[in-house]
């Protein structure tokens, strides 16, 4: 069952935001409309690094087309084994997906919870664009476009928070969470999509060693690595797949090219998981 997510903040004075039914309104008297998609925006405009951040358009569809493909079902399925893992059947959660681009995987998460369990969901992106696609989708779960900077969420009011390929703000994220509370992060590890850079770039550059440290306020309790094989059988899949990634900018016009003209691909899908726990 997905319940309302109610500790909102501004995120002009950091006040607890009400909603009055179409606005959202802290006490100072600001207010944030709920679009007609059903989203709120809470990125003011002096924290904007550009007109337009975060992904564009065109890279959201890209993303909706090759999630829902399945291509990575199996990352999904272990980010809610992990987030609902020791929970009772009748739990009540908050979960924050910071940086959630579509929605894919907290809509992952709720199919995966019990039947009896509340779960109180928020997703937030700076991309506009992937969360109009994401309440396109979802009219239960609250849609947000935001900053992980600046998180416009209550102080330690999250249970679980998902970091999916994203950019960790750990201090914002122990802020928001309770005592207890447990971060999910999703990275990529060192063979992803290596067939894949290995055709657009001239070298690999070998992987920067990770450091053995826990972020401050978080003990890791747990990781897991998952790695397997993917077919992409057509150019629009290996399309779509290389405009959901930095890659698309970070390539030289030559790699694209070679990219663009492939019609099959194997590439290897290698990830790291780590569950920490706010202390």
């Amino acid at each position: 069952m997905i319940i309302p997510f109610q500790t909102l903040a501004c995120p002009l004075d950091g006040a607890a935001l009400q909603r009055h039914g179409n606005i959202w309104k802290c006490a100072a008297g600001h207010c944030f409309d709920v679009a007609g998609q059903g989203y709120v925006n809470l990125l003011p405009v002096q924290n904007k690094r550009s007109r337009d951040p975060g992904d564009s358009k065109e890279m959201v569809a890209a993303r909706r087309r090759f999630l829902d493909s399945g291509a990575y079902d199996l990352i999904a399925q272990a980010v809610s084994r992990h987030a609902l893992l020791d929970l009772p059947s009748d739990a009540s959660v908050s979960c924050l997906d910071a940086g959630c681009g579509e929605g894919h995987y907290l809509r992952n998460l709720a199919l995966g919870a019990a039947a009896g369990m509340k779960l109180s969901l928020v997703g937030l992106d700076i991309s506009k664009w992937a969360v109009q696609s994401a309440a396109k989708r979802d009219k239960q779960t609250t849609w947000l476009v935001g900053s992980n900077a600046n998180l416009p969420i209550q102080s330690g009011t999250v249970d679980r928070l998902l970091c999916m390929f994203g950019f960790p703000v750990y201090p914002e994220f122990a802020r928001v969470l309770r005592p207890g509370g447990q971060l999910l992060q999703v990275d990529a590890g060192s063979l992803h999509l290596r067939e894949l850079r290995e055709i657009i770039y001239p070298s690999i550059k070998p992987e920067r060693p990770g450091g053995n440290t826990d972020p401050a306020a978080f003990e890791r309790v747990a990781s897991e690595s998952l790695s397997y094989t993917l077919a992409l059988t057509d150019t629009a899949q290996i399309a779509d797949l290389l405009a959901m990634t930095p890659h698309l900018y970070r390539a030289s016009a030559e790699g694209l090219a070679r990219a663009k003209a492939l019609t099959k691909l194997d590439v290897t899908v290698d990830v790291r998981l780590t569950r920490y726990v706010r202390v």
